[in-house]
């Protein structure tokens, strides 16, 4: 009777430890010197059962980082109207917020054409990370005219939401009026808040959201981990 090779029996276990919950989507897997100690093998031995899962797309190596369990990637509407605990919601994920920074300065020459103010008038400028079911999805950057929203920045820091931070302030309702999408690799200090390696691919968004009757209220940047949404555009 034929034995079943090593790095098989390893690959079937790591297989049934993620199967049972022992690590999750997006979880790293211990490091292969920590894998050849449990199994007592040798490193390459680990490394074959663990290309062999990552043929099955079971995981998936991250230069530098480690290797990782596989996930889903989050559904992300692009469209007129973009609502992040929306979003999420409707993709069966928990959506939340971090808060990174809350800060009042000037309006630098792009951000007063996309506001229609101004170069030099005062903006209010929110930097946080957006996350699903825990995990870090993307970092985004929102800025805002201070002159017509004098307070955002404290109603985002209560209610943690730009969409209650806004009808707070009489925008009941508002609309994305250009999207553009680009392509880029993570910076070290996007790599590290979002937990990916460097020069890991990301998808930038630049979007200005309009009130009701077409006047710019924000102008946002949102930098997505690259495997962990699928971004979709539709009209509504």
């Amino acid at each position: 009777m034929a034995r079943t090779a090593i790095w098989t029996s390893i690959s079937t276990t790591l297989t049934t430890d993620i199967a049972e919950g022992r690590y999750g989507p997006g979880d790293k897997l211990p490091t292969e010197a920590t894998l050849s100690a449990r199994f007592g093998v040798n490193r390459h031995t680990v490394r074959r059962a663990l290309a062999a899962m990552a043929d099955d797309g079971l995981v998936h190596a991250r230069r530098g980082a480690g290797v990782f369990v596989a996930q889903t990637p989050t559904d992300y509407p692009i469209g007129r109207r973009v609502r992040f605990h929306q979003n999420l919601t409707a993709a069966g994920r928990a959506p939340a917020k971090e808060i990174l920074s809350l800060e009042t300065r000037t309006a630098d020459e792009r951000e007063a054409e996309a506001l229609d103010i101004a170069i030099g008038a005062s903006v209010h400028v929110y930097d946080g990370l957006s996350l699903a079911d825990g995990q870090a999805i993307a970092l985004f950057r929102s800025v805002f005219p201070a002159e017509r929203f004098p307070n955002i920045l404290r109603d985002v820091d209560e209610t943690k939401s730009v969409t209650a931070a806004l009808l707070r302030h009489g925008v009941t309702d508002y609309t994305r009026a250009s999207t553009r999408m680009t392509a880029k690799l993570a910076n070290p200090t996007q790599a590290l808040h979002l937990r990916i390696t460097e020069g890991a691919p990301i998808l930038r968004s630049v979007g200005i959201n309009v009130d009701l009757d077409g006047a710019p209220i924000e102008f946002g940047h949102t930098w997505f981990a690259g495997d962990r949404v699928t971004l979709t555009v539709n009209n509504s």
